[in-house]
C-alpha cells in the first residue's frame, strides 16, 4: 500500500490534485484546507491512506499524520465511507471534530454535508475516546499535573461553520440578547446570534 509521497504539484481540480513523483502522476484526493496550501509545482510530502475497493484504487492525501489517523477512525463508524469522511475534514479540522464529538455537538457535526442528525449522534457515541485534538491544558492540583479538556463553546464552532467572521462571533458572544451556554439550547442561542448578527448587516 501507499503511504506516504513526495513529489510536486502537477494539477488540482475540485477536490484532487495530481501529483508528480519521479515523473509518475498520482491522482490525490485531499481535504480542501489541505488542497488551498499545495501550490502549483510546488514539491509536498504527503500522508497517504490507500483506499481498494473492487471497482476504484484511491489515494486520499494529508498534511499530518494526525489528520491521516482522524480519517481512518471516521471510516470505521458505520455509513461513513471514504468520500464523506473526507468531507467532514473538509469543513472540520481535527481540533473542530475532537471538540464537537467530545462536547458531543451534534448540531455542529450535522452542519457538514451528508451528515444528518442520527449519523452526528452516532459519531459522538462511537468516537468518543478516538479523536482528540490539541484541545488540552495542563492544570496544577495539590501539586500534580492533570489534563483537562478546554471547552470550547458550541455557538462558536456553529457561527463558524455558517461562515461568519471571527470579530462577528466575538460581537454575538457578547451581546446580552443570547443566553449563556448553561441557561438555553444550542438553537436558542443560535437563533438568537443570528438576529443579533442579522441587525448589524
Amino acid at each position: 500500500m501507499i503511504a506516504h509521497l513526495r513529489g510536486s504539484v502537477l494539477y488540482k481540480h475540485n477536490n484532487s490534485a495530481i501529483v508528480d513523483v519521479n515523473g509518475v502522476g498520482y491522482e490525490v484526493m485531499a481535504p480542501t484546507s489541505v488542497l488551498n496550501d499545495w501550490i502549483l509545482e510546488d514539491t509536498i510530502n504527503v500522508h497517504i491512506c490507500t483506499v481498494v475497493r473492487e471497482d476504484a484504487f484511491q489515494l486520499f492525501g494529508f498534511a499530518s499524520a494526525s489528520q491521516k489517523e482522524t480519517f481512518e477512525t471516521l471510516r470505521s463508524v458505520n455509513k461513513i465511507g471514504a468520500k464523506l469522511a473526507l468531507t467532514i475534514l473538509s469543513h472540520l479540522d481535527v481540533n473542530q471534530l475532537a471538540s464537537a464529538i467530545q462536547t458531543k455537538n451534534a448540531a455542529v457535526l450535522s452542519s457538514v454535508p451528508g451528515i444528518g442528525k442520527k449519523t452526528a449522534e452516532r459519531m459522538c457515541l462511537e468516537l468518543k475516546d478516538k479523536i482528540s485534538g490539541d484541545i488540552s491544558i495542563p492544570i496544577g492540583t495539590g501539586g500534580i499535573v492533570q489534563t483537562a479538556v478546554k471547552k470550547e463553546d458550541p455557538l462558536q464552532l456553529a457561527l463558524a461553520q455558517l461562515d461568519y467572521r471571527k470579530s462577528e462571533i466575538d460581537i454575538a458572544l457578547k451581546a446580552d440578547s443570547v443566553p449563556s451556554i448553561n441557561d438555553a439550547s444550542l438553537q436558542e442561542r443560535l437563533s438568537a446570534a443570528l438576529r443579533v448578527l442579522a441587525r448589524r448587516q
